[in-house]
């Protein structure tokens, strides 16, 4: 079943009465109610909301990934369960036991599967991506050469024409539509890595210290271009970028729920996500060697 994302613009009370999330508002509109068992995500973004700690227990049960955005409404934290697998203490020293070798073999297919979708969404519109096609196919263990870097360079170059467009974290429109479309992402990874029965924050790649969810960016990776599909359709559609709409905001809330192809199958991505950390598992455990990550095209 495909999992529902909630989001809260304006101020309300959330609570919890059988299994239902309760939602009132101080304006005097009628209450709303969802099953909670049919939430994945929610995104709560007005400093005026007020949720119950019971409803946040039971949020936490069902796996669901709550995001709480800062006064600037951009999404800035992240509450997900403590226990995601009734194994994990056994998964979690499979995952920290993982060799180097491992690592940088899973690192090659990551990096090979980001680029991979790149070229597809370039190709899709219209964009010769030969380059990136060859990149792809010949990522070594641990990308010691960098194509990821090289192909962010031909990517990012040809993907928005737009003037003085670099792709950084405080840098021109559309990297504010990148950096929200990419923490809601990060959401769903974390969450994915969490249900099953995995730490968010032990990277096979990335390894800052100050970095709660290095395995989520690591996974993310050929996730990306999904997110960039999404912001390139606002880019198209939308005169002014600068802002984060309303319009604009529920068209990259829908990215949990964007159609994905894996392992030949079309899933939704916060489905395909839940695979994609299953198969990672089954590497740390030795039972498989490989990464299912979606393709795109």
């Amino acid at each position: 079943m495909i999992k529902r994302t909630l989001f809260f613009g304006n101020p309300a009370y959330l609570s919890t009465k059988n299994e239902q999330l309760v939602v009132s508002f101080p304006d005097g509109q009628p209450e709303r109610t969802v099953p909670i068992e049919d939430i994945g995500m929610i995104v709560l973004e007005n400093q005026q909301i007020t949720v119950t700690n019971g409803l946040l227990a039971k949020l936490t049960n069902q796996k669901t990934a709550v995001v709480s955005c800062n006064a600037q409404r951009l999404p800035d934290g992240l509450l997900l369960p403590m226990h995601g697998h009734s194994e994990q203490t056994e998964r979690i020293r499979y995952q920290l036991d993982a060799s180097v070798p491992l690592k940088k073999n899973l690192w090659q297919q990551t990096v090979s599967a980001k680029i991979a979708n790149q070229a597809g969404l370039l190709e899709e519109k219209g964009i010769p991506a030969q380059k990136l096609r060859h990149l792809a196919k010949n990522v070594s263990s641990g990308d010691k050469e960098n194509h990821e870097g090289q192909a962010a360079a031909y990517y990012w170059q040809n993907l928005f024409v737009i003037s003085g467009f670099t792709r950084k974290q405080a840098g021109i429109p559309p990297n504010n539509l990148l950096n929200y479309g990419y923490a809601i992402l990060r959401a769903v990874i974390a969450r994915a890595l969490v249900s099953s029965g995995m730490l968010p924050n032990v990277g096979i790649w990335h390894r800052n210290k100050y970095n709660a969810y290095c395995l989520a960016d690591d996974i993310m990776e050929p996730y990306r271009p999904y997110v960039d599909l999404v912001v390139s359709h606002i880019v198209e559609t939308e005169d002014d970028l600068d802002e984060l709409t309303t319009s604009v905001k529920k068209e990259l809330l829908s990215i949990p729920a964007l159609d994905v192809v894996i392992d030949g199958q079309k899933s939704p991505l916060m489905v395909a996500a839940s695979r994609t950390t299953s198969s990672l598992f089954d590497c740390f455990a030795g039972t498989s060697r490989k990464i299912s990550y979606p393709e795109y095209g």
